[in-house]
């Protein structure tokens, strides 16, 4: 079951910061593991046995409830409130980021924009790049070919779906910077790293990547269902 505060935690509560007291702030404190990076190399594309064109990842939280049902609540049912809360999951857990230039979300392609009408990830990128004090862009890297959705597929079929599918409009903007590529869930990590590869061939340095959460269970259920599925029990 997830559950929410609607006041802020008291202040000794380990995992949390004092937020606003209209603020909708996750339980999760319950499940949060210890800090475990996945660095360059141990995230190789199994699908051709390349090594990643990021250098290296971080992902913070295991993607399973309650943090799955947040992260659902904010994509599929337009809760851009918890975008506070769980960019605060993330700032709490931020890795030691070595002389980061620019923070870029993965992009939505147009016409899943307009569906959505927000991208999550920017969402938590403007907060962390806030926190941070490091510019964010959500135009320098672009989705220019639409697609089903990912979430049901291999990794081999997530690669082939994305080919093609990103595109850095000016160059001369990500050229010799270090950035940080941030996303909501991390399932296969083909879809980083198809952005990373981008990025890197049209200029960029290192491009290293944090999501929230990564999916550890091989019977996950596709995003969209389990939000269908949830939305039914309402």
């Amino acid at each position: 079951m997830i559950r929410y505060r609607t006041s802020a935690p008291h202040a000794g509560t380990p995992s949390h910061r004092p937020v606003p007291h209209d603020a909708r702030v996750v339980t999760v404190h319950s499940f949060l593991p210890s800090l475990r990076p996945i660095v360059h190399g141990i995230s190789a594309n199994r699908a051709t046995n390349a090594p990643p064109s990021y250098t290296k990842a971080w992902t913070l939280y295991p993607y399973r409830p309650p943090l799955q049902d947040a992260i659902c609540l904010f994509k599929y049912r337009g809760k851009v409130s918890l975008a506070d809360p769980l960019a605060r999951l993330m700032i709490d857990r931020l890795p030691p980021l070595e002389d980061i230039d620019l923070i870029i979300p993965v992009p939505l392609h147009a016409e899943r924009l307009r569906e959505r009408e927000f991208n999550q990830s920017l969402l938590l990128a403007d907060r962390i790049g806030r926190h941070l004090t490091i510019p964010v862009s959500g135009t320098a890297l672009i989705r220019i070919a639409p697609a089903p959705p990912q979430t049901s597929l291999s990794r081999r079929e997530r690669l082939n779906n994305l080919r093609g599918a990103f595109a850095v409009p000016r160059p001369a903007s990500i050229a010799d910077k270090r950035i940080l590529l941030i996303d909501d869930v991390l399932t296969t990590g083909t879809t980083v790293d198809v952005c990373a590869k981008t990025l890197r061939k049209a200029g960029s340095s290192h491009v290293f990547v944090l999501t929230l959460g990564r999916t550890v269970d091989a019977n996950h259920i596709p995003d969209r269902i389990f939000a269908q599925r949830k939305l039914q029990l309402l």
